[in-house]
């Protein structure tokens, strides 16, 4: 807890069951509570987060990483969630931040914090291929022109959120793939709230997960499509959902 603001780290899940251990050995005390959803693994990472005692949802079927996410939220805001922090449980991203990260929130300073891994020089030096490195960079280029915004990266799996800010946008209407992700980014944009960014050590490593090339030019086609509807949203052409109230 911070500020009187109870912290719930989530864990999207996929075949975790090498780094989750040392995922959750290295969550911070100010945690409250920690949830895995498990996107219907086939290895045991469902059985060893129960173990740990970690609140555990099974996907019978795999609904992808966004729709691992949409059950992430829902839960933690079920079991009465401040601040949900997203914390991948392959062990890329250093779970020590979490604090620093929910601190930003709880204080009121911002309403998300994205950990970002371009800023300083932790990227490359911690094995992100260069290839990635360059379409990360062109990516956010593009989608800082789009969406009016100053961000140093839109693509980081390690985040941190409000109540209020979940509890506001449309998460339902985004995909359930990777694209979610930048989704969110932008209607984090769209509604006015305030998002902010610290610098995050990564680490790749062969248990880390990755999407292969083809999955990542998918997305990035995915990203640039989402950038446009922003921008066009934002000019009057076109009424999509991801951009709407809640019904």
């Amino acid at each position: 807890m911070i500020n009187n603001k109870n912290i719930v780290v989530v864990l999207p899940a996929y075949n975790a069951e090498k780094t989750l251990e040392k995922t959750w050995k290295e969550l911070p005390p100010e945690v409250d509570e920690v949830v895995l959803v498990d996107d219907c693994s086939p290895d045991s990472t469902a059985v060893l987060a129960q173990k740990l005692g970690i609140t555990t949802v099974i996907h019978e079927t795999n609904r992808g990483y966004g729709g691992n996410q949409k059950t992430c939220y829902r839960t933690a805001l079920d079991r009465g969630a401040d601040i949900v922090v997203m914390v991948h449980p392959d062990y890329q991203y250093t779970p020590r931040l979490v604090t620093a990260m929910a601190a930003m929130i709880a204080y009121g300073e911002f309403d998300a914090v994205l950990a970002s891994r371009i800023l300083g020089t932790g990227a490359l030096k911690g094995g992100m291929p260069l290839y990635k490195y360059v379409a990360n960079r062109f990516l956010t280029f593009v989608e800082n022109i789009l969406l009016g915004e100053k961000l140093s990266e839109y693509h980081t799996g390690y985040r941190a959120f409000s109540r209020e800010l979940l509890e506001k946008l449309p998460l339902d209407a985004n995909s359930d793939d990777f694209v979610f992700d930048n989704q969110m980014i932008a209607q984090m944009v769209w509604f006015g709230f305030r998002v902010g960014e610290l610098s995050c050590p990564t680490k790749y490593f062969e248990e880390a997960s990755s999407i292969n090339f083809r999955r990542s030019v998918i997305y990035g086609l995915g990203v640039l499509w989402t950038a446009l509807q922003f921008r066009l949203n934002k000019w009057g052409i076109g009424d999509r959902p991801m951009f709407k109230d809640k019904e």
